[in-house]
Order: structure tokens, then C-alpha cells, then sequence
């Protein structure tokens, strides 16, 4: 067979089984391994050798998988995660969220923006967008149900900036398509500093402007003294710290990204015993959780690596990038326009971690020989992630909130609320592809000093 042809059969079972929805990881290791038996036994001109294709296939998944994952770059995955969980259980997200109400309640929308700097925040310290609506899910949404603001906004709010989490550092998604691209993981986190706050700031302006125009969508909460803002913001020196151990070392030269995770994971758990925050059934729930995200991750790491080894035997990303190639009349923004596109239909049902790890040995050579830079074209990817994960039917930053609220918002009323954000996500991303120093800017600046 020849072996672009199998190679679109590939990726055609691919999608064929995640409509199925057939756990991703599970797909793309089940593929892969098939693929691989065929493209190696199934030789031009000769008869189908199961053998020779599955010794092939067999030793691949003795040895890549394993050498992948046990490798070092990977091991701050779960240093990162374990730092958003204990940050969590440590009450620093409870202290954030109060410090951001404090200071913005009495603002057009202000709890609403509280909730987007909340957020914000968190994200610096999680590095999962699951987390951050989660955690800001339990702490804002209440809060702002209480104080009659419109359900769909409250809702709407978390839900999508609990997206900033994919995008501002430290980023698991940022993680993983660094190890996968070979780029620098440094840079990567750095590029998605300045977009995911420009997001965030986004979020808030079109809050400001929608409850200024209709205040009945976001009531106004009591004055709060000013003694009690300057008070609230010892809350937030916790995060501040362990932002700065590891993006401050990060930028500094100091220490690697795997360095600066083991840092930052040491630093929440330091800080949370020492402020009195931690106890043993604390430290169990977040070590338990940390486990199972990491079961997760991994077990996709482990699918899409083999499904990147058949990929690459068929060389399906060698003739996407001759046909981009021969487009010459095509202006390359149109195609990262056309990849855009793409990338928001699969990410109506796809997780975004499964969508980026299926889709990387296919987009990257295209975008490479179109000169594009990897390190900006990593943050308009995992901007398109974040758009995925809001975006129905599938949208599971809607469901973690959901799950959350319980009865009290209808699924439909939070896909409503999250209309607003979905346009303000694409008017960011269409600033972000227009402008791509505002990715570029962090990453040549640490190279520069």
C-alpha cells in the first residue's frame, strides 16, 4: 500500500474514532501501532510480512514511548500540576479572588472583572485551564449569584478566562508542544505572558463596557474602605512569590523550565506549611488529584508518540508542506486563516490536549516551511485551544463549571454567557496573528540579555 494513502487512512480512523468518542489516548496508540505494523510489512512489490510489521511496531513501543516520558523536559508536567493543586488546597486561590474583589468590585461589572483578574492569577500558578474554572468556579460564581448579577455572565466569566490558564505561565499545553517541536520551553512560556494578560484585559474592557451600557446585568456591590483593600493585599504575595521563582528564573538565566518547576512546586509547598495552610488530609487531596491529571497527560503523551512515529513513516506531513509549497500564489496568512478555521471545528469535540498532540505532526511542517516561528505560532495554537474549550458542544471548560454549580444555571444559560467572550477571544486572536511581536517581544528580550 502506498504509504501516503494509508497515512490518510490514519488520521480518517483517527477522527472516525474520536466521533466515536473512543478515549483519544487509547485511539491514537491503537492507530499508531496498527499503522506502523502495516506501513513496515506491507512492503511495494511485495506480500503483506505481519511479522516484520509487528516486531517493528512492538520494539517501537517498548522503547520511544518509555525514553519520552521518562525524559527530562516532561518532568516538570507534573511539578507544575502538583503546584496549581497544593496552591489550591493551600486556600491561595481563595486569596487572590478576595484581593481582586476588593479592589474592583465597585467597578461597572466589578465582580466579574475581579473574576477575570482572579483567574488571571491562578493561572500563573496552575498551569491547567480545568483547574483554574474549577477552582475560580467555586469562589466567584457564588459570589456573583448572590449579588443578582446575570446568571450567563457569571457563569460565562469563569468558564473563559478559566481559559488563561492554557496560556499564561506556566502552561501545560505550552509544555508539551515545546518537547514535541524541540523549541525552547523557556521562550514558549514567555510568549504567552503578554497574550494571555492581553486576553484577560480584553475580558474585562468588554465586561466594563457591556455593564456600563445595561447595569442591571452586573449590579453594583457595597463600598469597600480603603483600609480593607490595603489589608486584603497581603493575600496575594503567596502567588507573586512563586510566580517570580518561576518565571523570574526562567528569564533570569537561572534556571532551566524543569528546574524552575521543581522550584515552584517546592515553593508551594513550603509556603503552604509555613503559612499553617497545609494539613495531611490537604496535602493527600492534592497529591491524589496531581496523580490522576498526571495518568491523564501522560497516557495522551504516550498514544500521540506513537501515533507520531506511524505519521512519520508515511509521510503525510512531507506532502501537506509540498502542496502548501506549491499555493504560491496564496498569501500565507490566508492558510494560518485556513489552520485557524480548522482548529475551531475539531475543538468543538476534541480536548484540547488530544486536538494539539494529534494535530502536531501534521500542522508544524506546514507552518515551518511557511516561515512562520514556531515559538508564535505556539501561542496562536494554544490560543485556538483555549477558543475550543468554551466552544459547544463539547466545551469543557462549560462542563468543569457546570459540574461545579450544580442545578443552579442551566447548561444552555452558560453557553449563552460565554457568547461575549468566544468574540473577544477571536478579536484577540486576530490581533495576535496581525501583530506577532506581541507574542515575541519576552522571548527575544531573554535572548538578548
Amino acid at each position: 500500500m502506498d504509504p501516503l494513502t494509508l497515512g490518510i487512512i490514519g488520521l480518517a480512523s483517527m477522527l472516525a474514532l474520536v466521533a466515536l468518542r473512543v478515549p483519544i489516548a487509547f485511539g491514537m496508540g491503537l492507530v499508531g501501532f496498527l499503522g506502523t505494523i502495516v506501513a513496515i510489512g506491507w512492503r511495494p512489490g511485495r506480500e503483506f510480512d505481519f511479522e516484520r510489521g509487528f516486531k517493528a511496531a512492538f520494539s517501537f513501543m517498548q522503547f520511544e514511548p518509555y525514553s519520552f516520558v521518562a525524559s527530562f523536559p516532561i518532568i516538570a508536567v507534573p511539578l507544575f500540576l502538583m503546584m496549581g493543586y497544593v496552591a489550591f488546597h493551600a486556600g491561595f486561590t481563595k486569596d487572590i479572588y478576595y484581593t481582586a474583589r476588593v479592589w474592583l468590585s465597585r467597578l461597572n461589572g466589578g465582580l466579574a472583572i475581579a473574576s477575570v483578574a482572579g483567574c488571571a492569577m491562578f493561572a500563573a500558578v496552575s498551569g491547567s485551564s480545568l483547574a483554574t474554572a474549577a477552582a475560580m468556579g467555586k469562589l466567584a460564581v457564588p459570589e456573583m449569584l448572590r449579588y443578582k448579577y446575570d446568571k450567563g455572565l457569571a457563569t460565562g466569566v469563569v468558564a473563559a478566562s478559566g481559559t488563561l490558564g492554557s496560556l499564561i505561565p506556566p502552561s501545560i499545553l505550552m509544555v508539551l508542544y515545546g518537547i514535541f517541536t524541540e523549541e525552547s520551553i523557556g521562550q514558549l512560556l514567555l510568549a504567552g505572558l503578554i497574550p494571555g494578560f492581553l486576553s484577560a484585559l480584553v475580558y474585562a474592557a468588554m465586561i466594563w463596557v457591556r455593564a456600563a451600557i445595561n447595569p442591571e446585568l452586573a449590579p453594583r456591590v457595597e463600598a469597600v474602605s480603603w483600609g480593607e483593600r490595603f489589608r486584603a493585599l497581603k493575600g496575594t504575595w503567596s502567588i507573586i512569590v512563586l510566580f517570580i521563582l518561576v518565571m523570574g528564573g526562567i528569564y533570569a538565566g537561572i534556571v532551566t523550565p524543569t528546574e524552575a518547576a521543581a522550584v515552584g512546586c517546592a515553593g508551594a509547598w513550603g509556603l503552604g506549611f509555613l503559612a499553617r495552610r497545609l494539613d495531611r488530609r490537604k496535602a493527600k487531596l492534592a497529591s491524589i488529584e496531581t496523580a490522576k491529571q498526571v495518568a491523564s497527560v501522560f497516557a495522551l503523551v504516550i498514544g500521540a508518540k506513537i501515533f507520531v512515529g506511524f505519521i512519520a513513516l508515511t509521510g503525510v506531513a512531507g506532502a501537506l508542506t509540498e502542496l502548501a509549497a506549491a499555493l504560491g500564489d496564496v498569501h500565507p496568512f490566508w492558510i494560518i486563516l485556513s489552520l485557524s478555521v480548522v482548529y475551531i471545528v475539531l475543538g468543538t469535540f476534541i480536548d484540547p490536549l488530544g486536538l494539539m498532540l494529534l494535530t502536531l505532526p501534521v500542522v508544524v511542517p506546514v507552518v515551518e516551511n511557511l516561515g512562520y516561528d514556531l515559538i508564535w505560532f505556539g501561542v496562536i495554537m494554544i490560543k485556538l485551544l483555549e477558543i475550543g474549550l468554551i466552544t459547544p458542544p463539547v466545551g469543557l471548560n462549560v462542563y468543569v463549571l457546570k459540574g461545579v454549580v450544580g442545578d443552579k444555571v442551566p447548561l444552555e444559560k452558560i453557553f449563552a454567557g460565554i457568547l461575549w467572550f468566544l468574540l473577544m477571544d477571536v478579536l484577540t486572536l486576530v490581533i495576535l496573528i496581525m501583530y506577532p511581536q506581541i507574542s515575541l517581544w519576552l522571548p527575544q528580550a531573554m535572548l538578548g540579555g
